[in-house]
């Protein structure tokens, strides 16, 4: 007679159960990711690492606007000067 003391588990304490398990889950995920992304960060190239020369002050465009301003005013309506 001992398996009708037996108390069954209610549907709202397996749900809760269920919710813990996916929220360790997706905890976890989140972890592993954030581990990744160090990692990932840590192996990735500086700006700094850049050879020199390969960085440059000028903007882009810069050579257009330079043709443009040599050019007399009435050209430069006419033309329509490229953009990036």
């Amino acid at each position: 007679m001992a398996s009708g003391s037996k108390q069954k588990t209610t549907m709202a304490k397996l749900n809760r159960e269920r919710k813990v398990r996916e929220k360790r889950v997706l905890k976890q995920a989140r972890k592993d990711a954030r581990k990744l992304a160090a990692a990932e960060a840590e192996n990735a190239p500086e700006a700094s690492d850049m050879p020199l020369g390969e960085e440059t002050d000028e903007q882009p465009g810069a050579e257009l606007d330079s043709q443009r301003d040599e050019q007399p005013v009435e050209q430069r309506d006419e033309q329509p000067v490229e953009q990036r």
